[in-house]
């Protein structure tokens, strides 16, 4: 496993690999009834319904909490639609979902399609599936798509996509594999699916708020969930269990879960960032090797900066929002657009109930409204592969964490060239090296591994 103590020159040296480009500037809304690019973003149709068809099949690797809701959401979508496989590492949290699907959708999941171990996806993309459901922690997300991809599977892939640079670069050369096959390939970065940020984000393409010049983004709240270790747990099984508090798993919480907002900047401003000075802590973290906090500030080609918030940590003051900043007003992105001197020039119109008030509980829930676009997509042969955009907002989430990690600069051209690749040495529930998951130390100067100094010589006799 790599140490989590980061040197700069540990992280970032490697032949260069090429920088991805950045995402092509939008373009003006001139109907909405289809699906339509905007520059590289794609504006989903957001069908109430996904329409009727033949019965798709659809396997689910990662039975957790969110797993479990990918699959009822997925159900939800449409008719003529089945959960038919289900895999994960460990038989509990697979019973779980199985009794789940069970109680709130009456389905029944044969035990010949039921599979446990770390190669529980490679038998679930093997089952006669349409689509695969990829809900693991994020470590594995890269591994599965290409798995999947191969296999000529449409997939759900839950956000984010990858924990390292290899990951996302993993992610990206795959999305290419997944548009040459026509395959459909939907992330789980569901602002992109929800109508009222869509509305928006329409609004300002078409000029609302003038030229973009800058953002803020954030995703402050309190502590998240954390697994105690318990009795019979390897060191192998505890940190799976407890994924979300692990960079090698879950990537730390500003790319597991703020990937959320730098996406929205992403998409609203159409390009992303080419490099980031960050900074961040760790307070009260109880289990993992993560931090509680992080602020960076995203350069962008032109100049331009994104300003990035993140923590988690009790009794602080919260906040999950994004602002775009113009120069004839500003976006909550959201729902609304205002002027500078804060009046409201657009709002979103929400659903009213019976009294004539504002009634979001009338609206499509975006968790659902992703699986309608898969499968709207799928039926209406119009293939749609989300997930290299998604793979640029992870990558830039790393290289926020990575600056914060090492207390330097990092640009986007490093990142499409870091070897930086965590994982263990084997796929195995035992135990792990524990000593080498530190919290990393910004700022440190720590001293070349054995190998990467044989490597610098062989290269120096050259």
């Amino acid at each position: 496993m790599e140490k989590k103590g980061f040197s700069r020159r540990g992280f970032l040296s490697s032949t260069a690999l090429g920088a991805l480009g950045t995402i092509g500037a939008a373009a003006l809304i001139t109907s909405c009834s289809k699906s339509k690019k905007l520059g590289e973003a794609i504006v989903p149709p957001l069908l109430d319904q996904a329409p009727d068809g033949k019965p798709l099949r659809a396997g689910l690797i990662g039975c957790g909490g969110r797993g479990s809701g990918a699959a009822t959401d997925f159900l939800s979508a449409g008719p003529n639609l089945q959960i038919v496989a289900l895999g994960d590492l460990f038989a509990d949290r697979l019973k779980d979902c199985r009794d789940n699907l069970k109680k709130e959708k009456n389905v029944e999941i044969a035990d010949d399609k039921c599979f446990i171990g770390f190669d529980a996806y490679q038998k679930v993309i093997a089952c006669d599936v349409d689509i695969v459901i990829l809900a693991t922690p994020p470590h594995f997300r890269p591994m599965h798509f290409a798995a999947a991809v191969e296999a000529g599977k449409n997939v759900f892939l839950e956000k984010p996509v990858a924990v390292d640079p290899v990951g996302a670069r993993s992610i990206m050369a795959s999305s290419k594999k997944a548009e040459a096959k026509g395959l459909t390939v939907v992330c789980g970065t569901q602002r992109r699916h929800q109508r009222e940020y869509v509305e928006t984000y329409k609004q300002v393409m078409n000029g609302a708020i003038g030229e973009i010049v800058s953002a803020n983004v954030y995703w402050n709240q309190s502590q998240l969930w954390f697994k105690s270790r318990q009795e019979g747990w390897s060191d192998m099984e505890w940190m799976i269990r407890d994924w979300v508090n692990w960079s090698w798993l879950s990537g730390d919480h500003i790319v597991e879960q703020h990937v959320h907002n730098i996406d929205v900047a992403h998409w609203f401003m159409g390009k992303h960032p080419v490099k980031a000075v960050a900074f961040g802590g760790r307070h009260r973290r109880v289990t993992g090797d993560q931090y509680d906090m992080f602020s960076v500030d995203y350069v962008f080609e032109d100049g331009k900066h994104l300003h990035s918030m993140c923590r988690q940590i009790d009794g602080c003051e919260n906040n999950v929002s994004e602002y775009i900043i113009g120069t004839d007003g500003y976006t909550n992105c959201q729902d609304k657009i205002f002027n500078f001197d804060g009046s409201v020039k657009w709002e979103y119109k929400y659903p009213k109930d019976d009294k004539g008030e504002k009634d979001k509980s009338k609206m499509i829930s975006p968790y659902i409204q992703e699986h309608i676009d898969l499968v709207t997509y799928i039926r209406q042969n119009t293939p749609v592969v989300e997930a290299e955009t998604c793979a640029v907002s992870t990558l830039t989430g790393i290289m926020g964490r990575l600056s914060a990690y090492s207390g330097k600069q990092v640009t986007w051209e490093e990142m499409m060239s870091s070897p930086l690749e965590l994982k263990p040495k084997e796929y195995a529930l035992g135990p792990q090296d524990m000593a080498s998951y530190t919290v990393p130390v910004p700022g440190s100067k720590n001293e070349i591994k054995a190998e990467e100094k044989k490597e610098q010589k062989k290269v120096g006799k050259k």
